[in-house]
């Protein structure tokens, strides 16, 4: 369900798209905008991490989740996740040399259900009413743990799903660090570790820096704590303290927090231990909730 704000803000979004003489097409999965040049910097509404709808958003992105694919006629599947990135990089999205490797690294396509438009700049369903991200919302959350996630750090993916985000901290920390993605859907966990193992990340997995768990990310994973980084894939009403416990001193941590209204927060642990807490943007993601409650919808 759309919350008022979210109502309001596609209201906008469309005058401002009347008003330039864009002409954007709705379909059923996304919208497709002929010509988004013009709107690329200005705030747009989106679809959501997850899908439920559309959510204002300060990110320079690729206006009306565009097809990326659009763009890449033919090819190997490499050369179009390549091209997918530099498209992002083109509309503002990626500004990080870092991310860059890193995206391109990992190829989006093995972590999408089979027969899914991998390249598309939209959420994408993976079953037990779970999501993979839109690429440009990977993006942001590579480019706010970056500082976080060097060589020999810890991270910790709450809510891996697919594996995708779990890859990319591996790559990114390398073999001295440490990578963990927590799943409480069991059958996710399992299709991870066969995602990954057809990755560039299958070195780390197989030398054991990166791992896969089925748990419930609310309690974080004590075992590899404390992290430099920690991303959540799931809005919290609130954050949980869990987390923030395992949240190493210097650390940061990246959360959507909130019920209809909600914001990707970035929460940094100082050295002396207190938080400071700032908000990213508005964004619309499912509930961080208990397994149950996730495949019953609630």
């Amino acid at each position: 369900m759309e919350g008022p704000v979210c109502q309001v803000a596609w209201g906008c979004y469309v005058l401002l798209a009347i008003s330039i003489g864009a002409h954007c097409a709705m379909s059923s999965d996304n919208l497709a905008c002929p010509s988004t040049s013009d709107l690329r910097t200005q705030p747009v509404a989106a679809l959501d991490k997850e899908g439920i709808g559309p959510a204002m958003t300060s990110i320079p992105m690729i206006a009306c989740s565009t097809s990326l694919s659009e763009h890449h006629s033919g090819g190997s599947g490499t050369n179009k996740n390549k091209q997918m990135v530099e498209q992002l990089q083109r509309y503002g999205v990626i500004s990080s040399k870092k991310v860059v490797e890193v995206m391109e690294t990992i190829d989006r396509a093995l972590f999408v259900p089979d027969g899914t438009p991998a390249y598309v700049d939209s959420p994408m369903a993976i079953g037990y009413n779970a999501t993979i991200s839109a690429p440009h919302m990977h993006a942001t959350c590579l480019q706010l743990l970056e500082e976080n996630l060097q060589p020999g750090m810890h991270a910790l993916d709450v809510g891996s799903g697919t594996g995708y985000l779990t890859a990319c901290f591996a790559t990114m920390v390398g073999p001295q660090g440490r990578a963990i993605g927590v799943e409480h859907i069991p059958e996710l966990v399992a299709s991870s570790i066969k995602n990954i193992e057809k990755s560039a990340a299958v070195s780390p997995l197989k030398g054991g820096s990166l791992s896969v768990h089925a748990g419930d990310g609310r309690e974080g994973w004590p075992e590899h704590a404390p992290y430099d980084a920690i991303h959540v894939g799931a809005a919290a009403p609130e954050i949980p303290q869990p987390l923030i416990d395992q949240l190493k001193p210097g650390g940061r941590m990246v959360i959507p927090v909130g019920k209809i209204f909600q914001d990707l927060q970035v929460v940094d642990k100082n050295l002396d231990g207190s938080v400071s807490i700032r908000s990213e943007t508005a964004v619309r993601y499912v509930p961080l909730t208990s397994r149950d409650a996730q495949l019953k919808g609630y």
